[in-house]
């Protein structure tokens, strides 16, 4: 279907307004309701229907999303109207909600101040919870299925991959494996096992703590990483990834997360209740918005071309900017100090025993060496500003509470600095060295053995 269709069943299209994988959603009107619906349609083509398997997937997830929408009725649930599968599509007629998902509040550049952030969340536990008392577990909380207006007003949406928990596993036709997204999975939705309300309130939690910090609490190089970490590792601090957001919520975070089902909230409305909290100790509802300035000069430096946005966002946040005048004297040979700082703009002179040793400019690094040194923590490079300088401080004491992603892009750049400016500074000194020894023989890399005649 190449156009815009006049009429789906008894709907007629007015226009599209989204397009997915398998589907295409259009704003439509009903001869039943007063307002615009909107229509979700799937066609199944010669290409559909060659993939017998995922057709009678598909299929299967429409009818169980006709089946939950039956029993769910609640202000944060977005309502199924109608469903019809017929033997060359399919379509689901459902409440039409002109909002957005919350995907893109996600990204830290784009984060919602804090007491908004909880207000929605909120909304989400208790929706869930009146799902729950239906018998309906979501199993595919992620920001994608959550939408939001500009009045906060909040709509889950997707049940078609819902649980009908009073159902028996192996009898329940809504019931379909390995749904759900990775990254939003509860430990034991990623082992396969059965599943309750809990994997909701997990996958809710993973949610909150995506929408205060701009990053997912485990993260992996791949997927087998990515799992280990859900089932075993325990989850960052909110409050020290991002400082504006209140300690109490690192508790609430911990449960939220937690592996252990008993120790999980046990329903929707009790995790509300300490988010209700929390958001009551918030006294000042005042929002700044993150600098993106800053955030695109330091983009531009080949000192952060490793970091992903979430990661340089981060760095803003436990680094401090700073300006210096010219000829201020920033670091002092023999000094243990091991705050390190990066160049923005200007230029500064390394020395040592009162001998210039070199001149750094912008996005060189500065000041590292106390870091480095694991025995003693002390300069052995002074460092003095020969122009107005300004410069990215870094604490160690600030950066050893950032995420170990971002402790180790540090600890892998610096380090590299370091070797190419030692390298730097090595072909300076041969200039004036006499000439090299030249081997006879190369080593092998290993012991070279041979069997001995008798």
């Amino acid at each position: 279907m190449n156009g815009l269709p006049e009429k789906i069943g008894r709907y007629r299209i007015l226009r599209q307004i989204g397009r997915g994988a398998t589907a295409i959603v259009y704003l439509a009107e009903s001869p039943d309701y007063a307002q615009p619906v909107a229509l979700k349609h799937v066609r199944f083509g010669d290409k559909l229907r060659d993939e017998a398997k995922w057709n009678r997937r598909l299929i299967k997830l429409l009818k169980a999303e006709k089946a939950v929408a039956s029993r769910l009725e609640h202000p944060n649930i977005i309502r199924i109207y109608d469903a019809s599968i017929e033997p060359d599509q399919a379509y689901v007629v459902m409440e039409y909600f002109p909002g957005e998902s919350l995907e893109r509040y996600c990204s830290f550049e784009h984060l919602l101040p804090i007491h908004r952030t909880i207000g929605i969340v909120f909304k989400c536990c208790m929706a869930l919870d009146h799902a729950y008392r239906q018998g309906i577990v979501h199993r595919d909380i992620k920001p994608a299925n959550i939408l939001i207006d500009d009045q906060d007003n909040v709509k889950i949406t997707d049940f078609g991959l819902a649980l009908n928990v009073s159902k028996r596993m192996e009898t329940d036709s809504t019931f379909i494996m390995g749904v759900g997204s990775p990254a939003y999975m509860s430990p034991e939705q990623v082992k396969g096992y059965p599943l309750n309300q809990k994997t909701d309130l997990y996958s809710l939690g993973v949610v909150l703590f995506h929408l205060l910090t701009g990053r997912l609490p485990f993260r992996g190089a791949n997927p087998a990483q990515l799992i280990y970490k859900i089932i075993n590792a325990d989850p960052p601090s909110v409050s020290q990834l991002n400082p504006d957001v209140p300690e109490q919520m690192d508790a609430v975070i911990r449960r939220a997360l937690e592996k252990d089902l008993y120790s999980r909230y046990k329903n929707g409305a009790e995790f509300a209740k300490d988010l209700s909290a929390v958001r009551y100790r918030i006294l000042d509802d005042s929002y700044v918005p993150p600098d993106t300035e800053r955030f695109a000069a330091l983009r531009k430096l080949s000192f952060f071309t490793e970091f992903e946005d979430v990661e340089l966002w981060e760095v803003l946040r436990i680094c401090i900017w700073k300006k210096a005048d010219a000829r201020v004297s920033l670091v002092r040979e023999g000094d243990s100090d091991q705050r390190f700082a990066i160049v923005l703009d200007g230029r500064v002179e390394l020395s040592v025993g009162g001998r210039k040793v070199a001149e750094l400019g912008r996005g060189e690094v500065f000041g590292e060496q106390a870091w480095l040194d694991n025995l003693e923590h002390r300069n052995m490079l002074s460092v003095v500003s020969l122009a107005p300088l300004t410069y990215l401080e870094i604490n160690p004491a600030a950066l050893a509470l950032a995420s170990e992603e971002v402790v180790e892009r540090f600890r892998t750049q610096v380090s590299t600095v370091v070797v190419r400016r030692l390298a730097g500074l090595a072909r300076s000194l041969s200039q004036h060295m006499p000439a090299a020894t030249v081997g006879d023989h190369t080593a092998t890399g290993g012991l070279d053995l041979r069997l001995l005649d008798e």
